[in-house]
């Protein structure tokens, strides 16, 4: 019933800017935080970033470096990635995560969108 739908991903040079979109739907109660995670060629999944539903409180990989910035419209329940000064290094797939701690706890992945930038 829930789906995630990621959108935004492509192929871009190293330095330039992409944003990524996702829009949950489906029977989610009450969403604790939205975010991203990715899986370059060869590697583990590892976390980008994410914004909680309320405060909003964000966290962000090291290796992000100010370069991203997470942003979430919660009655869309929507939640953006913008990517700037991209690297080579930021290839992969990257993965809409939603996550519940209240209520219904749950944890729910998209199928994800290709970013590929080369140098």
């Amino acid at each position: 019933q829930v789906q995630l739908v990621e959108s935004g991903g492509g192929l871009v040079q190293a330095g330039e800017s992409l944003e990524l979109s996702c829009v949950a739907s489906g029977n989610l109660f009450s969403i604790s935080a939205m975010g991203w995670d990715r899986q370059a060629p060869g590697k583990q999944r590892e976390f980008v970033a994410d914004i909680s539903s309320g405060r909003p409180y964000r966290n962000y990989a090291e290796f992000v470096e100010g370069r991203f910035t997470i942003t979430r419209d919660d009655a869309l329940k929507t939640v953006y990635l913008q990517m700037n000064r991209l690297k080579p290094e930021d290839t992969g797939v990257y993965y809409c995560h939603i996550r519940g701690d209240v209520g219904p706890k749950y944890d729910f992945w998209g199928q994800g969108t290709q970013v590929t930038v080369s140098s």
